[in-house]
């Protein structure tokens, strides 16, 4: 099956060529608490969407479901996921949450009124993920990378991937039968890790969803609408082709994958070692 992918924007017209190419959910990110500082000095995606681009765009879509990434839970989280619910969400995303009783409040305040899904990005939550599991209550979970691997002061965010701790959370998801997809990813012939070694990773841990992220289709660098639509045709084929190729790609093969990428992740984690002790 491929996999089932998120694309974040806030632009209706967008919104609309990433439907109209097979992106599966779109994404409007309300998430600003604490991300700020947790990630100062990133080049990593800071939304300012509101619940006003839900509304715009929820009835635009005819076969996209509307994902909303709300605020790590807080004392007003009542209120912003019925505002949420109200505004059109098919599925809600609680970030950055770190125990269980944030997880249990999520579940009793969505009350089945939309899908529901888990950002797992704290060492906290993983230390406590098989009590979620036991509970459950939740609908799918997602393993965001870039504030995971933050949590733990690593140097890069696939480091997760090479050191078995990705692997380790899917096989915890697999058995309680949990869909769950983890980190994004890039263009294909781009990143720093290779977008085609990060697919066949998913491939191979079962992953059935990934977000598709900021340089798969950079529309900040693109002149036209036009111009942003070539891109998503280009690359959603490109993507869609090559995830075609594993279909029938052989174990041993994604086998070999993890050790190329654990290769990989060890040049990168040294080359930012050494970039980083000349700057100082």
């Amino acid at each position: 099956m491929p996999l089932k992918l998120m694309y974040i924007t806030n632009s209706p017209e967008i919104a609309l060529i990433a439907e109209k190419y097979g992106v599966d959910r779109v994404w409007v990110d309300l998430e600003t608490l604490g991300k700020e500082k947790r990630q100062k000095g990133m080049n990593s995606v800071k939304s300012h969407h509101t619940v006003d681009d839900i509304r715009r765009i929820k009835p635009l879509l005819t076969t996209s479901e509307m994902l909303v990434r709300i605020n790590p839970w807080h004392d007003d989280s009542d209120i912003e996921i019925n505002d949420v619910v109200q505004a059109g969400a098919d599925v809600i995303m609680l970030p950055y949450w770190k125990t269980a009783e944030e997880v249990k409040n999520f579940v009793k305040a969505v009350n089945g009124r939309c899908i529901t899904t888990l950002l797992l990005e704290t060492k906290e939550a993983v230390e406590c993920i098989d009590e979620v599991l036991s509970f459950g209550g939740f609908d799918e979970i997602h393993i965001g990378l870039n504030d995971l691997h933050l949590s733990y002061g690593l140097k890069f965010m696939f480091e997760l991937l090479s050191n078995g701790t990705v692997e380790m959370l899917c096989e915890k998801f697999k058995s309680v039968d949990i869909p769950y997809g983890f980190g994004g990813i890039a263009k294909l012939g781009e990143g720093l890790l290779p977008a085609e070694k990060v697919i066949m990773e998913h491939y191979r841990l079962g992953s059935s969803r990934a977000i598709l992220s900021r340089s798969f289709c950079d529309t900040s660098k693109c002149n036209s609408i036009y111009e942003i639509d070539r891109f998503f045709s280009e690359n959603m084929r490109t993507l869609r082709d090559f995830e075609a190729s594993l279909a029938s790609i052989e174990t041993s093969v994604l086998e070999r994958n993890i050790n190329d990428v654990a290769q990989s992740v060890d040049e990168i984690v040294a080359k930012i070692k050494r970039t980083r002790a000349i700057a100082s």
